[in-house]
């Protein structure tokens, strides 16, 4: 009995919690495809370390797949130094890119953009 508590335990402490409201997973062609052909909405965003508006995007785009109308969404995140075949499958040429899917469709587009309420409408043309 000890060991079944013990082991219930054990899987609650560590099982992470999950906070935002959609899967985020790094870029993947074959992820984002399946995610496509679900229908799913979907957010692609392209960023670099050192990038100053990738930087000011990042706590409006974690916030927002922590927003609870955005649970259906997936986050896929490229790197724009290292990933150049995402950048040509998606035909990106800069970081600070967002990209809105809905399904196959892509709804929006957004460069450097890194006003709240614009990330937000971004993000919402997917669903």
């Amino acid at each position: 009995m000890k060991r079944l508590v013990a082991l219930v335990a054990a899987v609650v402490l560590l099982t992470p919690v999950v906070t935002s409201a959609g899967p985020v997973a790094k870029y993947n062609k074959q992820a984002l495809e399946q995610a496509q052909d679900a229908g799913k909405p979907i957010i692609v965003f392209v960023t670099a370390s050192w990038c100053p508006n990738c930087r000011a995007q990042q706590p409006i785009v974690d916030t927002l797949t922590k927003d609870p109308a955005f649970s259906e969404a997936v986050l896929f995140v490229v790197d724009f130094d290292s990933d150049k075949q995402a950048l040509r499958d998606l035909n990106v040429t800069m970081q600070s890119t967002l990209i809105a899917f809905k399904g196959k469709t892509e709804r929006k587009r957004s460069t450097a953009v890194t006003d709240p309420e614009q990330i937000r409408t971004l993000f919402q043309s997917a669903l």
